[in-house]
């Protein structure tokens, strides 16, 4: 899977004091906006070996006894369609939808880590993408993995040391043992989830993108969590948060993106937005 071949025509990011003429970033009232995503839209490539009966184990043994070269095939996915809309400091924005509606597409393209094929994607400083498929080293302890992300994020050596406690703490992998000093592979999907939300939780963010990580985790965890999220909202952040489940949306935003199938079906309050989306899951 990749981005399309028109990524050299346009970034997936730029910065909001470089926004071309045609673009107002004028905030409403005292609002300052951080994130606008201008018309965007986003297509993956995806790389097949075939479809229908040219994948069948049947054709599959005829290729390999007359020694025919398999062709592969090009399918083009068009993730997000023409999305449009602006993110102010201090939201907490929750991006829902069904599976397959565009959400972690939208949030990689936010964070710069993919280009948009038509439209632009502006920020006001850089964005910070946490996922639950974010990359820790398995071989490394996890008091090793929290030095190593809080330096990523730009913390001097002394800043680390100072934190390192409070991350172990906030994360709960020491409630039972010692875990931060046992390698990161040894770890449930749980307790290396809630790490990697706790590492960057411990900095404020300009734009925080939060990928299902509320997702895993106890009960307890999850509170932890919301209330760190309002916390960076007061430091004046801004937070995306993509979940399925929509009792954290209402908790933790206050305005809600509904993507369908790669469009927006509706962007408002989450008690409006969220109660339409229930109703239209449950006539599918």
């Amino acid at each position: 899977m990749s981005t399309s071949g028109v990524a050299n025509r346009n970034t997936a990011v730029a910065e909001l004091n470089n926004l071309p003429t045609n673009v107002t970033t004028t905030p409403v009232g005292t609002r300052i906006p951080t994130v606008i995503v201008d018309d965007a839209h986003l297509i993956y490539r995806v790389y097949g070996a075939g479809t229908g009966g040219a994948a069948s184990p049947v054709a599959a043994l005829k290729r390999i006894v007359t020694r025919q070269p398999q062709r592969p095939t090009l399918r083009e996915v068009h993730a997000v369609k023409g999305v449009s809309f602006t993110a102010y400091r201090g939201e907490a924005i929750g991006l829902i939808g069904s599976n397959g509606s565009g959400k972690s597409t939208l949030l990689r393209a936010i964070a710069g880590l993919m280009p948009t094929n038509r439209g632009a994607i502006y920020t006001q400083g850089q964005p910070s993408l946490l996922g639950v498929n974010a990359a820790l080293l398995g071989d490394l302890s996890g008091e090793r993995n929290v030095a190593l992300g809080c330096l990523a994020m730009g913390m001097t050596p002394d800043e680390v040391k100072k934190v390192t406690p409070e991350i172990l703490a906030f994360s709960g992998i020491n409630d039972r043992d010692d875990f931060a000093s046992l390698p990161m592979r040894t770890y449930s999907s749980g307790m290396q989830a809630r790490l990697r939300f706790s590492i960057s939780a411990a900095k404020k963010h300009d734009v925080l993108l939060i990928d299902e990580a509320l997702a895993t985790g106890d009960t307890r965890f999850r509170r932890r969590s919301e209330q760190r999220i309002r916390q960076l909202r007061a430091d004046a952040g801004t937070v995306f948060l993509v979940s399925h489940s929509i009792s954290s949306i209402r908790d933790t935003c206050e305005r809600s993106i509904w993507l369908e199938s790669g469009t927006i079906r509706m962007d408002g309050p989450t008690s409006e937005v969220t109660k339409a989306y229930e109703q239209y899951m449950v006539s599918r």
